[in-house]
């Protein structure tokens, strides 16, 4: 199927079954689809919790106010992704509703492991740089969208080497800090080149309501220290020795 097509099927095809799983802090649902022709399943996320005071259970910002796990935020990274050229490393996402809830229904990738599972097989892949390249992309997507939760369980690698990103529900913090700023070493030009022209309006029509006016704007805030940084990085280094 088409990426358009997957979309088409998500919001459409009939829920014929169900299964728990018990990955990730929010132990998403794994569900089954069939619209009579195909069958596939889709991993479904509801959670949606705010809490108004100081949160302690999240690795990199312990003491947030009003502190947010919510599935909302797949959707929107998914969109920023697609806006940002990067789209197919994650798996399709919609918004659908399931057992009188709302949550995001995504395309249950075929995957050979997680980078926890890679890592015990020391498992390489046949092409390092490109791999690598791909990691790169996920550590300044992971600092725009500032995820706090990006964790070996849910970096997922495909049996052709495709490294995806999954479970975004702590992601969109409204710190305008960069994460992990010493490990954005180089950047794919042409994504640099996204992210720098990416603006507030275009952000905006991308992500709908999915994210508040004060999430957006941390959003665009992380995007001026990103382009900023790389400036800085591309001044000292030049730009051969960054950009890929």
């Amino acid at each position: 199927m088409s990426r358009a097509e997957m979309r088409t099927f998500l919001l459409t095809a009939p829920i014929t079954g169900e299964q728990k799983t018990t990955r990730g802090i929010t132990a998403p649902k794994r569900l089954t689809l069939s619209d009579g022709v195909v069958t596939r399943d889709a991993g479904f996320q509801s959670v949606d919790t705010v809490i108004p005071s100081s949160a302690r259970d999240n690795p990199l910002d312990r003491f947030e106010v009003n502190f947010a796990d919510a599935y909302r935020y797949n959707l929107a990274a998914f969109a920023l992704a697609e806006l940002l050229g990067i789209g197919d490393m994650m798996p399709v996402h919609v918004e659908r509703e399931y057992d009188g809830r709302k949550g995001s229904l995504s395309w249950w990738a075929d995957v050979q492991f997680d980078e926890e599972g890679r890592r015990k097989k020391d498992a390489q892949p046949p092409n390092a740089i490109a791999w690598n390249h791909q990691m790169y992309r996920m550590r300044v997507f992971t600092a725009l969208v500032r995820d706090t939760d990006r964790n070996l369980g849910n970096i997922l690698h495909t049996p052709d080497w495709r490294v995806l990103m999954i479970d975004f529900t702590r992601a969109f913090r409204l710190n305008k800090e960069l994460i992990n700023q010493k490990d954005l070493l180089i950047v794919d030009r042409a994504l640099f080149k996204k992210i720098e022209s990416l603006t507030l309006d275009a952000a905006q029509a991308a992500v709908g309501t999915h994210l508040t006016k004060p999430e957006l704007q941390a959003v665009m805030d992380r995007r001026d220290a990103l382009v900023t940084h790389y400036r800085k990085v591309i001044a000292e280094r030049g730009e051969a020795a960054v950009f890929y």
